[in-house]
């Protein structure tokens, strides 16, 4: 690609970020927000390979992207079924009541100020250093070759188990939403595929390329673009296919092998952690034992990660579940 082909491509590049952004604020239908937003993310992961940032762009795809799209989704499932529910089939639809243009004024002043003010910010503050020279002096000693490896699970392995440990917290709200009565059950509600369908045809096909790729994700991560975030998103999706298919009920939130799963990857990123503050350093990775220490906290946070995404898409436990259309006769383990 020539210089002046990349920089058109980069022009358009950014006119579309810009473009999905404001549709995603301004239309006035929620599943077309969602739209808007899922393609937005898709552009910017675009942006982050453009800038060769290969780790942030598969991340921002799956998460960014793929998984909060999908939470979204179904947050506007839910709301249009509890809108319709409470609907007055009787009753005279009301108009919405309409923002006052004095207040929609100050909410744009205050937006394009908080913008202006971001922008001056970044763009009065000194060049950074970077720490690319500080990582590529010490990479040899990481354990690992990939760079990005290297920053997450070695020298600032600390910012990476709270992430971890956020991630399961914000699944112990959500299940705190649950009421009462639901605790002990299901998360989510059934699906229900016909059998022999595209869906039951997806879920049967699909599982074993998925966790192959997840399972390659995380262990080329140690030399290649890849890692436990881009790994358990897709082995979390393989999850949620099969249970979309309805090959397989939802476990129980009681569960004690899912539970395990859970807590898997920061309790044994903590475990290692603690290790090493025996050692002399919390978190502090021998050079000698580095690359197996980081594959086997990554193996872990791998399958706590892809557990609690899975179920974060799942949603609260409720009254709602049941057994697998295609085995009728049998309450699933867990």
């Amino acid at each position: 690609m020539t210089a002046l082909a990349a920089t058109g491509f980069d022009i358009v590049l950014c006119a579309l970020i810009l473009g999905a952004a404001l549709a995603a604020m301004t239309v006035r239908d929620l599943f077309g927000a969602v739209v808007f937003f899922i393609v937005y993310g898709v552009f910017v992961a675009l942006a982050w390979l453009r800038l060769e940032a290969i780790d942030v762009a598969l991340t921002e795809a799956a998460l960014g992207a793929g998984l909060t799209g999908v939470l979204m989704i179904g947050a506007v499932s839910r709301l249009e079924r509890l809108l319709a529910k409470d609907e007055d089939p009787d009753a005279a639809p009301e108009s919405a009541p309409a923002t006052a243009p004095a207040v929609r004024i100050a909410t744009m002043m205050a937006a394009g100020g908080i913008g202006g003010g971001l922008a001056w910010g970044f763009v009065s503050l000194p060049p950074p250093a970077g720490l690319h020279d500080a990582v590529a002096q010490n990479l040899a000693a990481s354990g690992v070759e990939n760079p990005v490896t290297a920053v997450l699970l070695n020298f600032r392995g600390w910012d990476t188990l709270l992430e971890s440990i956020v991630l399961l917290a914000a699944l112990i709200a959500l299940w705190s939403l649950a009421r009462d009565q639901d605790w002990g059950r299901r998360p989510g509600l059934r699906q229900h595929a016909r059998p022999g369908g595209v869906m039951a045809t997806f879920g049967r096909l699909l599982p074993p390329f998925g966790l192959l790729l997840g399972v390659y994700l995380v262990w080329t991560g140690s030399a290649q673009p890849g890692g436990a975030f881009q790994g358990g998103t897709v082995l979390a999706a393989v999850w949620l296919l099969v249970m979309m298919a309805g090959l397989k009920a939802a476990p129980r939130v009681t569960s004690v092998w899912l539970r395990s799963a859970l807590i898997a990857g920061p309790l044994l990123f903590l475990g290692v952690g603690l290790a090493g503050a025996v050692a002399g350093t919390f978190l502090g990775l021998p050079t000698a034992y580095a690359k197996p220490l980081i594959l086997t906290i990554e193996a872990g946070l791998t399958v706590s990660i892809a557990a609690t995404l899975a179920l974060l898409v799942l949603g609260a436990p409720t009254s709602g579940d049941g057994v697998a259309p295609d085995r009728p006769d049998r309450e699933p383990a867990g």
